[in-house]
């Protein structure tokens, strides 16, 4: 039996949804369930072909055990490794590379020292920064927020250097990003599954947490959609991510990506509505069915793969041929 396993936290709808999606399909040798924990043996093998992970960005003991799965085989979704190393500022100097409308952003120095730093271990920082130049690259409006998080903690939208500053002082040791902000007319909110699938969303950001899913849609420019999907599944391909959500803002006909470090989306049906909901909880479940049954092994991705594998054989040398020497 492959079985897959889901970890979450405060979610009520999407894991019993997926777990009962899975099941419901009633593919040979294949079923779902809720992950159970205890203490956690070094290089024990989880029992699990597929973990689809909502919670470990908040529980380090839980990324732990997912990493400790990755070594026996597990494939995680999404990848504990590249989550844990990722973040959003990489991310959007990422995007730029690869052609994706990424609005002005720069990462800025802690306003506070971080627990256990001095004046001493800022040597290499430049004092007084140029606020000037930075103020002029970003242009305002601008968003200052945390450079990885989510949730939109700590988030402000500042219309002056006098205002910057006010929200600046309050940061502590927070590392935060300051980004254009994009006076958008349109706005999306995407589901990607698999690096395939796109579930593009009309969402509007400002409007309370319950009414952000835009349910009277507007006409909205196919060519347009096109570029959204297209850019959605350049980001989380070249991320790496299998599941994730990717917004963008649009002003003048141009989606700028916003947010693409959501690798575990917000996916309740409370909150995302009836439609968006079974469409994610399907499309979940199809892919993780689909990789419980392939022959994928994610540890070969990682550097240490090769040691696992043990020495590689070397053929022995064929002897040199004799020279025939005339007289």
């Amino acid at each position: 039996m492959k079985k897959i396993g889901i970890m979450f936290g405060m979610e009520n709808t999407f894991p019993a949804a997926f777990v009962e999606k899975v099941n419901g399909m009633k593919v040979d040798g294949v079923s779902a369930e809720f992950v159970k924990l205890g203490g956690v043996k070094m290089a024990d093998p989880s029992g699990y072909r597929v973990i689809v992970d909502r919670i470990s960005q908040d529980i380090p003991f839980y990324r732990a055990y997912l990493k400790n799965a990755v070594l026996n085989g597990t494939i995680v979704i999404n990848n504990p490794f590249w989550w844990t190393a990722d973040d959003k500022f990489f991310n959007y100097a990422l995007a730029s590379e690869m052609g994706v409308a990424i609005p002005p952003t720069v990462i800025l120095p802690h306003h506070k020292h971080p627990e256990g730093t001095t004046d001493q271990s800022m040597r290499n920082l430049i004092f007084p920064l140029n606020w000037d130049e930075i103020f002029e690259y970003v242009g305002f409006p601008a968003f200052l927020k945390p450079y990885s998080g989510g949730g939109w903690k700590n988030v402000f939208k500042v219309h002056s250097p006098e205002e910057f500053f006010h929200y600046y002082n309050q940061t502590g040791d927070l590392c935060m990003t300051l980004q254009h902000g994009v006076e958008f007319k349109e706005y999306f909110r995407c589901y990607v599954v698999g690096q395939e699938k796109v579930h593009i969303m009309h969402y509007d950001p400002r409007a309370p947490h319950h009414e952000r899913y835009v349910k009277n849609l507007p006409p909205t420019d196919p060519k347009l959609l096109e570029r959204v999907e297209k850019d959605a599944l350049t980001l989380c391909r070249a991320l790496g991510y299998d599941l994730n959500t990717v917004e963008f803002a649009v002003e003048d006909g141009i989606p700028y990506a916003i947010d693409f470090l959501n690798p575990a989306p917000d996916a309740e049906v409370t909150s995302v509505g009836q439609a968006n909901f079974e469409w994610v909880v399907n499309a979940v479940a199809e892919m993780a069915v689909k990789r419980a049954l392939s022959d994928e092994n994610p540890a070969q991705e990682l550097r240490w793969a090769a040691f696992l594998a043990g020495p590689v054989a070397v053929p022995a040398a064929k002897p040199a041929a004799k020279k025939r020497v005339r007289a």
